[in-house]
């Protein structure tokens, strides 16, 4: 964070500063655990926690402001609203960067990944901010942008939506250089009730976009296009067609990952992603698309995406046991990316030569759609060979697929009431199999991952 006193703070936030002034120099913290020296502790009262009660703890472990909506024993700004207020200063920050060039992110799927494959990509051309975790909402945005410095020379800037507005309030907010939009998909449909206002909502980032703004589009589905409408300045668009300047040719998966010809209007060059799965030239797309608008060379930017890692914890994970390949995926899901990470799953269970274990949860917040589109999937898995299915709390899998073939499929459907109750099919595993664990966040199909990988390396010792 830029270095600012706590009573410039206070006028900037509106609010009033209670003990003397000083110089705050680090990033504002949510966990007392966290806090650094020179840092602002961000007292927010929750439904559980109510962070006024760690304000010593934080100063104990260097923050030397806190903002509260309660008067402190501590150096405190008093707020109406504190996260509001983290807004304010950040809006603040950003406008005083004016050498800094934020990229804004958001769509239905792949905007972690091609945040942290873009990152890589910039990091060699200086100093990069990018959000630890899932920080894309009015929160996380404002604290990314606050770790941000003079020195700063990239801000890479995650936005999700839970309504119509967010992404808005958002670009007001971090005022994005390039902004990107991935695709629309039925992620949230339960939320905003059509892929219309979905798309409607994602295209507040080009909308965001102000005078010389850069929008770079993806072309993987009917309205994202769309949007280079609402831009009177650049659009660039990314896909895998003859038709975008920058695409994807010569694809081919290798060892479950990803190798094409990357095209920009400046020349051809091979990439090879160390990253899981077909879905991930399109982020990869993404990435390439605003590097090239930055400038950079068509060879330096293959080569950095050929050497990117995903440090995301539940996506795509690949751990090879002895004998057995298990997927963790379990971090969301939707319609589109579990329809990825099963062709993933089909893909290595073919190559490995064993068979198929789909341990899936629930898609949440499909609304309407939630029966046909999980029916889909399950339709989806029988076609494309997956061996076993197991629905965890989540019987509408099976549904189309007895419909589809009159009640016969080789793919073997096991109904689990429970997570307890799937993981009793661990037993039926054998060598040589690939076994993929997804569902939504509230499913916590990572228990079932962890489960699988501790009950198979106990098999395997006890050979």
């Amino acid at each position: 964070m830029i270095g600012l006193k706590a009573s410039e703070i206070a006028e900037i936030v509106g609010g009033e500063l209670h003990g003397d002034d000083c110089l705050v120099t680090a990033a504002p913290e949510i966990s007392s655990l966290k806090s650094t020296p020179g840092s602002i502790f961000l007292a927010i009262k929750g439904e559980n926690v109510d962070g006024h009660d760690y304000i010593t703890d934080a100063f104990a472990k260097g923050a030397v402001l806190a903002f509260t909506s309660r008067v402190s024993s501590e150096r405190c700004i008093v707020i109406a609203d504190v996260v509001n207020a983290i807004s304010l200063l950040a809006s603040h920050v950003r406008n005083s960067l004016s050498e800094l060039t934020v990229i804004g992110i958001t769509g239905s799927q792949g905007k972690t990944t091609t945040k942290e494959l873009l990152s890589h990509v910039l990091a060699g051309h200086g100093e990069t901010i990018a959000p630890t975790g899932n920080y894309n909402n009015e929160l996380g945005v404002p604290l990314t942008l606050l770790r941000c410095t003079e020195s700063t020379k990239f801000a890479v800037i995650e936005m999700g939506a839970r309504h119509m507005g967010d992404i808005a309030s958002l670009c007001e907010i971090a005022k994005p250089n390039i902004g990107v939009v991935l695709r629309v998909a039925a992620a949230h449909l339960g939320e905003f009730g059509s892929l219309e206002k979905i798309a409607q909502t994602k295209s507040e980032m080009i909308e965001g976009l102000k005078g010389k703004g850069v929008a770079v589009l993806g072309t993987y589905d009917s309205y994202t296009p769309k949007m280079s409408a609402k831009h009177a300045g650049l659009v660039i668009t990314f896909g895998e067609t003859s038709e975008n300047p920058i695409r994807a040719t010569e694809i081919e998966l290798r060892e479950g990952c990803a190798h094409f010809d990357l095209v920009t209007p400046a020349g051809r060059s091979p990439v090879a992603l160390r990253l899981v799965g077909l879905h991930q030239v399109a982020n990869a797309l993404a990435a390439a698309a605003v590097a090239h608008v930055l400038g950079f060379s068509t060879d330096e930017i293959a080569n950095s995406l050929s050497l990117a890692d995903s440090q995301a914890k539940w996506r795509m994970e690949i751990h090879q046991l002895p004998e057995l390949t298990l997927i963790n995926d379990a971090y969301n899901a939707s319609p589109d990316s579990m329809e990825a990470a099963l062709r993933t799953l089909a893909y290595f269970s073919q190559e490995r030569g064993g068979e198929s274990w789909a341990f899936l949860g629930k898609m949440a917040e499909l609304g309407e759609s939630s029966s046909q589109e999980h029916e889909k999937i399950g339709t989806l898995a029988s076609e494309i060979g997956i061996d076993h299915l197991i629905a965890i709390a989540s019987p509408e899998f099976a549904g189309a697929v007895a419909e589809s073939v009159g009640g016969e499929t080789g793919m073997s459907i096991h109904l689990c009431s429970d997570k307890s109750e799937a993981l009793k099919l661990i037993e039926f595993i054998n060598p040589g199999d690939v076994v993929l664990c997804k569902g939504s966040r509230s499913a916590g199909l990572e228990e079932v991952a962890d489960e699988v990988i501790n009950r198979w390396k106990l098999r395997m010792e006890n050979q």
